[in-house]
């Protein structure tokens, strides 16, 4: 992320009069209001040209969108339910649970409103509460190892009907939701400092960094709880183990601030990236110019992100009326399946699009990715997003209705 003050120097508008700046260095050359910071915040830059496919443009940047809105909403459907453990609030009564997502998504949506450069400073707070926790299920896992509660040789049973290949694909989808998020970095790369150097190390070094984590708390819930209490649960099961020599009751609700705080950090940075990517399309006149309005003083696309909270509001409204009618669909479910349908489709064409435009108006400065992990990434997302639809086809008529939207 990039220093909230010294990103001071660079603004939405490193445009001068609707021109873009030609390097990286010139982008605070803009002479025109939209080049100006104001509120110690930054607005986002306009693109260089029209799009030369604006149906194919349109069509990918709203999956993204739909990606992005899902994703959000499934992510406060989460959070109601961490915050019911905490209060001890009943996660059946629908009313006052979509009354709580709906204050979740105004709260994120503000501190957005407000500007970037504060919502730097939010994410970077949030993300270390959210290392807070993780450190303290890997703790468990290590006391769990070394007081024999658990025997190592669990890590490697492979247990599961039907071909061992397909368990795999299956646990990867369902582990694909978990890893998304990195690509919405692309979308504020040119409000930060040299964006050609400092984007490629943030987005695979933050991958590198989170699949390491991510391994170390599996092994370490896998060696604190059985692999059947854990299925289907949250973390919560491992802090119920009562491992730790505090009351679990204490260790509950700390636990469930901390994961709401990790929620709270990860729709923080979806709904930048959901605004960024609408600016970015009004901008390309890919849709009504309106989203392409920029608050006066704190420097943020308003309108998209005002239009991107009443989606996910809809969502979340549509989902307590499921509910209501007494269907037992798992929302919070159904919003990560389209997210993850999405994001394959979607992440496979970028990857096509890198190999198709390879030797195009590239610079000397310019990331090549490796043609093999690309060719690798094709396949890899197409087995996944083939097998996400095959066992759950209802998702596409998901996808479908959320296009619609």
């Amino acid at each position: 992320m990039t220093n909230p003050h010294r990103s001071e120097r660079r603004g939405f508008g490193s445009v001068s009069e609707g021109r873009p700046a030609t390097h990286a260095h010139d982008s605070t050359a803009g002479d025109g209001p939209s080049s100006r910071v104001r509120g110690g915040t930054r607005a986002p830059r306009r693109g260089p040209h029209p799009s030369a496919a604006p149906v194919l443009t349109f069509f990918i940047t709203i999956c993204m969108l739909s990606a992005n809105m899902a994703a959000v909403g499934s992510l406060a459907s989460g959070f109601v339910r961490y915050f019911a453990g905490v209060v001890g609030m009943s996660e059946d009564a629908v009313v006052p649970t979509l009354l709580i997502a709906l204050a979740f998504i105004t709260v994120i949506t503000v501190i957005n409103l407000i500007g970037i450069s504060e919502s730097v400073v939010v994410n970077v707070i949030m993300t270390f509460i959210e290392i807070s926790g993780l450190v303290i299920i890997m703790i468990i896992g290590v006391v769990a190892l070394f007081t024999g509660i658990s025997d190592p040789g669990v890590l490697l049973q492979f247990s599961g009907e039907g071909s061992k290949a397909i368990a795999v694909v299956s646990g990867v989808s369902l582990a694909f939701f978990a890893m998304t998020g990195f690509e919405n970095a692309a979308n504020v790369a040119e409000e930060t400092i040299d964006p050609s150097r400092a984007f490629p190390r943030a987005l695979i070094g933050g991958m590198l960094t989170a699949g390491v984590v991510y391994v170390l708390v599996s092994v370490a819930a896998a060696l604190a709880v059985p692999i059947d209490v854990l299925s289907g649960n949250t973390l919560l099961e491992v802090i119920r183990a009562g491992i730790l020599p505090i009351p679990v009751s204490v260790m509950l609700i700390v636990f469930g601030l901390i994961a709401m705080i990790a929620i709270s950090n990860t729709t923080l940075v979806t709904v930048v990236a959901q605004s960024r990517i609408l600016y970015g399309m009004a901008r390309e006149d890919i849709v009504p110019s309106v989203f392409a309005k920029v608050h006066p003083t704190r420097r943020s696309p308003y309108v998209a992100l005002l239009f991107g909270a009443a989606v996910v509001g809809a969502l979340l409204l549509i989902g307590a009326l499921i509910r209501l009618s007494g269907s037992d669909i798992d929302v919070v479910d159904r919003l990560a399946t389209i997210t993850v349908v999405f994001l394959l489709f979607i992440y496979a064409l970028v990857i096509v699009s890198c190999l198709k435009l390879r030797g195009s108006d590239e610079t000397p400065d310019t990331y090549r990715a490796s043609t093999p992990l690309l060719i690798l990434g094709i396949v890899g997302n197409l087995v996944v997003l083939v097998y996400t639809v095959v066992d759950d086809p209802g998702a596409l008529l998901w996808v479908a209705g959320l296009l619609a939207i």
